[in-house]
This record gives C-alpha cells, structure tokens and sequence, in this order.
C-alpha cells in the first residue's frame, strides 16, 4: 500500500475559486468583504506570509488592507488600531499576525478583535461557540485539517482521533471538530506517556507539536489518515535548509492510506480558510 497525498494545495485553490465566486455574487447587492491584516515588527517570514495573504485576499474580488507597524510600536498603539478597524464598516475580518514582539501581551490584543470580526477564531467567545458546537469562528488551520481528512474519509464517525499537541491554536479546537464528527478523540502531547502507542491507535493522526519529524513511520497505523501540521526548518544535507512536518513522512508512505505533505499540505488551506471566514463574517455582518 502507497499513501495517498493530500494535496492540499490543488484543494485550496478549489476552494478560493468557489469562494471567488460567491463574492462575485455578494458585490452585487453590498461593499466587498474586507480583511484588514496587522503586522508588528520585521520578522521576514511574517512579512512573506502577510503579502500572500493579501495577493490571495484581491484574487477572490475582496479588500485587502495591509497595516504594519515598527517593532518599537507600544500595545497601546497596537489596541488603539485594532479599535479603529473594529469600527471600520469597510472591515470585517481583522487578523492581527502573530509573533508578536515580547513587550505587547497578545492575549489582550487578541481579546481586543470585535468577535464578529474574528476570522482567526482566537477570542475566548469564539473559542467558547466552537467548544459547546453553537457556532462562531474556528481557527483557520483545524478548519482546514478537517476538509483535508474529509477530502479522502468522509464519514469518520466513530474512528479514533489522536491529536500530537495541545496548543489553543491547533490542538484543542481541532479535537473540538472531532468531536462533532463523533470521533473518539484522544489529545497527546511530548509528555504522554508511551506516545508511539497512543498514535498507534489512531485511525486519524493529527500531529501539531512543532517537533521535526517526532512521529516516526512505525508509530503510525497502518490505513490510517495522517495530517501533518507541524512546518520545522531544518539543514539539509547539501548545507542549505528544507522545510519537513512533525511526521517522518518518507517513513509513513507505506503505512498510512493517506497524508498531508510539507510543504503543500495543510499550510495553503488556513489562507483559503481565513477567506472563507472573513466571507462568512462579511454576510452575517450586512444581511
């Protein structure tokens, strides 16, 4: 048996042109939907990530409004704008990118995002709706981990979910979808005791620890569904550096009935996710 690859980015591009055009439908009638994104600081992987965001943002027909600010910016001026876009009627998802500098507390910024423009799914009142199954914003990467596994297995009731990581961005409210998918959720982390056997009991693995390559291919169920979160940087052995997953993924080819590779797999799904969000809040917003 040879894996399956998820492709995760010929699904995203899928799914951007579906939301191209329900846009295309909704200009017709109001103002385009907009994100506003925040960056502080200089750090360049946040910048390349934010310019993809936005070059994806006009693709699908939505504003894109791009804000950053000097690593030197004080949380005040940070809550200060985030208070502006929150009355902005152009606006109506805000992502405010993080790492954010060490002197800025982003829980507080976080909580400082009006929930209904939340399109990261971070504020506690979304957190809360997605917990009890009663709506509001899911973060965008479990978003997009679920369409990734339900691509290949569409009914998973009553499989054994695992989830390596524990993480308020990935690992818990991605156990809160499994959950509403009747899985048997178990979450796992670098502490659990006897890990290779845990994630041996998965029939859907969903490795989030940020660990390069800590699930290694005998751990894996044989037939099972492997989504690899993690993106590690590591040396490669012509002295440069490549990117890999929190997953042996060489290992698990003959293993798993089918895997997200990195990249490629789940990373082009939580800007595709963040659109689907901020379409989602601009139609509850304006209706």
């Amino acid at each position: 048996m040879v894996a399956k690859i998820i492709d995760g980015k010929a699904i995203s591009e899928k799914m951007r042109a579906g939301l191209a055009k329900e846009v295309s439908n909704l200009v017709r009638h109001m103002p385009k939907p907009g994100l506003a994104v925040i960056v502080v600081g200089d750090d360049p992987a946040s910048h390349v990530y934010v310019r993809s965001k936005a070059k994806q943002t006009i693709e699908v027909g939505m504003e894109s409004f791009e804000y950053q600010l000097p690593a030197s910016a004080s949380e005040h001026q940070l809550l200060d704008l985030v208070a502006t876009l929150n009355n902005d009627e152009r606006v109506d998802g805000i992502l405010v990118q993080l790492p954010l500098p060490h002197h800025i507390n982003a829980e507080k910024v976080l909580r400082a995002i009006a929930p209904a423009k939340d399109v990261d799914g971070f504020h506690p009142l979304n957190v809360g709706l997605v917990a009890t199954g009663s709506g509001g914003m899911v973060p965008c990467t479990p978003l997009g981990s679920m369409i990734l596994i339900k691509s290949v297995r569409d009914n998973i009731a009553g499989l054994n979910a695992v989830i390596v990581g524990r993480s308020n961005i990935v690992g818990k409210p991605m156990a809160q979808l499994l959950l509403q998918e009747s899985c048997t959720v178990t979450i796992a982390h670098s502490r659990t005791a006897d890990l290779p056997a845990v994630v041996g009991a998965a029939d859907i693995l969903v490795a989030a620890v940020g660990r390069p390559e800590m699930v290694r291919g005998t751990w894996v169920k044989p037939g099972s569904v492997v989504i690899d979160v993690g993106i590690n940087r590591v040396a490669a052995p012509d002295g440069k550096s490549k990117l890999v997953g929190d997953v042996a993924f060489g290992e698990c080819l003959d293993r798993a009935a089918a895997i997200t590779p990195v990249p490629g797999g789940v990373g082009p799904m939580t800007i595709s996710c963040l659109l689907q969000n901020t379409l989602r809040a601009a139609t509850a917003r304006r209706a």
